[in-house]
């Protein structure tokens, strides 16, 4: 097996200013914040949500785009004060209750982004417009 994985650099539009990195959260449906995600816990508590049980603390959250009241924005806001949210966020396309939260709790956020380079488990970091996709090669001598 190699340690040699591929490196994606993607542009994007900044949202909210910032550099961060850490491991990708990747939502294949949009994320309300106020009722879906806990702001005590950092954990995904939408019903049925495909990311639900899983912490967006430290990760960089990539999703499509936001859903949901106005709220959430403080929801993002409340998870920033508890040291529960992400470290960025990444949209295809921006909705503004989540940029509005991204601003007031200061995290990185950007959109236009094709998300379907991104995957959970990625190693992701964002530079203002460019972000940076490390994925680790698969040993796929381990897949049955």
């Amino acid at each position: 097996m190699s340690d040699h994985g591929s490196l994606i650099r993607l542009r994007a539009r900044v949202v909210k200013a910032g550099c961060a990195e850490g491991e990708a959260l990747v939502s294949p449906e949009p994320i309300g914040f106020l009722g879906g995600v806990d702001p005590e816990t950092g954990v995904v508590i939408e019903a049925g949500h495909p990311l639900e049980g899983q912490s967006v603390a430290g990760r960089v959250l990539v999703f499509a785009t936001g859903k949901g009241s106005t709220v959430g924005s403080y929801t993002i806001y409340r998870l920033a004060r508890a040291g529960l949210a992400p470290s960025a966020i990444v949209n295809a396309e921006a909705d503004p209750v989540v940029a509005v939260g991204a601003i007031i709790a200061e995290i990185p956020m950007v959109d236009q982004v094709d998300i379907s380079c991104i995957r959970t488990g990625d190693w992701v970091e964002v530079r203002e417009r460019e972000i940076v996709v490390r994925r680790r090669a698969r040993d796929d001598s381990a897949v049955a």
